[in-house]
């Protein structure tokens, strides 16, 4: 297998000439490429990555951290990172916590600056102390999909506007007529999706209805938890006419336990959740739902790390001043065949 130095000798220059060509850095004249480039495709040479990062203490890639590849959004927005990745020369290493922070944790220190040069965090319940530890070592880091864009985490971060996310489902369901809505919200009270159900709460108030007397319950982000705590919903609360799910798996959880119990949705029904993936579109009916700019969101995320993996060195901490946060253009509602305007016998 040919090296770099057989490379070097056969262009008629050095390694490190050959090596930024290869990775399209420093200054090299038009010619030297040019040799550089018929000598690598003569030789046959491919670069040993595993190697690079060796001698370089770092690896032509960036880690992806998730709390659960099994939740579809992730493959979804690991997709889009991945693309924008490769675009820039990078490649990626998708990082999955199963919702573990000692995993999370294992993977910051083996991974974060030595096989990738920054990591991108997407709700991995990673502690923020270990990721500032890790911007430290001089490994970039970057948040993704920030809920809360005008409470900066303290990171550089690209940032949806879920509030208004939230906003936008409950407006869709008060102008259909609905007034007995149910809610769902997939993780703690004061979990990731506090900021969705926030929105929901705001938009109840805006129309003169009691938020506090609309029913909710806290489940996991998950179909089964959407549909567990529909059945909870609608067995203590018969008279609900719509339920608003602060993600689109608890809301396809909904449409199944709707179905279960012998209601039609959206004649019976109505039913809107958050974030447009793929399966809400497949779902029959197909879910109402407010999308979420996701490829654009991981766009900004993979630009915002290249820009600090290109502005702090190996090694070097950059000077301290605000993180960066970017925002990404607003939510939008998708309607869909999950939702109607109530029946007149239920107002």
């Amino acid at each position: 297998m040919p090296t770099l130095s057989e490379v070097a000798r056969r262009a008629g220059c050095t390694p490190a000439t050959v090596s930024n060509v290869l990775r399209n850095r420093g200054r090299v004249g038009a010619l030297t490429r040019q040799r550089v480039l018929e000598a690598v495709e003569a030789l046959g040479y491919q670069p040993h990555l595993a190697a690079r990062a060796l001698a370089e203490g770092r690896g032509p890639t960036i880690a992806l951290m998730v709390s659960s590849i099994a939740n579809p959004f992730y493959p979804e927005f690991a997709l889009a990172v991945e693309r924008a990745a490769r675009s820039s020369g990078h490649f990626l290493i998708i990082c999955n916590t199963n919702e573990d922070p000692l995993t999370g944790r294992a993977y910051l220190e083996q991974i974060a600056g030595t096989l990738s040069e920054g990591v991108l965090v997407m709700n991995a319940n990673l502690d923020f102390a270990d990721l500032h530890k890790t911007e430290a070592r001089g490994a970039p880091v970057v948040l993704c999909m920030w809920e809360r864009p005008h409470e900066p985490p303290g990171l550089p971060c690209v940032a949806v506007d879920f509030r208004l996310a939230g906003q936008l489902a409950a407006q869709h369901l008060l102008e259909l007529g609905h007034r007995r809505i149910g809610a769902i919200v997939g993780s703690k009270a004061a979990g990731i999706h506090a900021a969705r159900y926030e929105g929901f709460v705001d938009a109840l108030r805006a129309a003169g209805l009691d938020a506090e007397q609309a029913p909710v319950r806290y489940a996991r982000d998950t179909t089964r938890g959407g549909y567990l705590a529909t059945r909870e919903l609608l067995e203590t609360h018969p008279q609900l006419t719509a339920i608003f799910a602060t993600n689109d798996l608890p809301a396809l959880g909904a449409l199944h336990a709707a179905a279960d119990l012998g209601l039609q949705v959206p004649h019976d029904l109505s039913i809107v959740g958050i974030t447009d993936i793929q399966l809400a579109q497949e779902s029959r009916p197909a879910l109402t739902t407010v999308a979420v700019p996701t490829v654009e969101a991981a766009e900004l995320a993979v630009s915002l790390l290249r820009e600090l993996i290109e502005a702090s060195p190996r090694g070097i901490r950059a000077a301290a001043k605000a993180p960066r946060v970017c925002i990404t253009s607003a939510p939008k509602l998708v309607v869909r065949g999950s939702t109607h305007a109530v029946r007149p016998d239920r107002i």
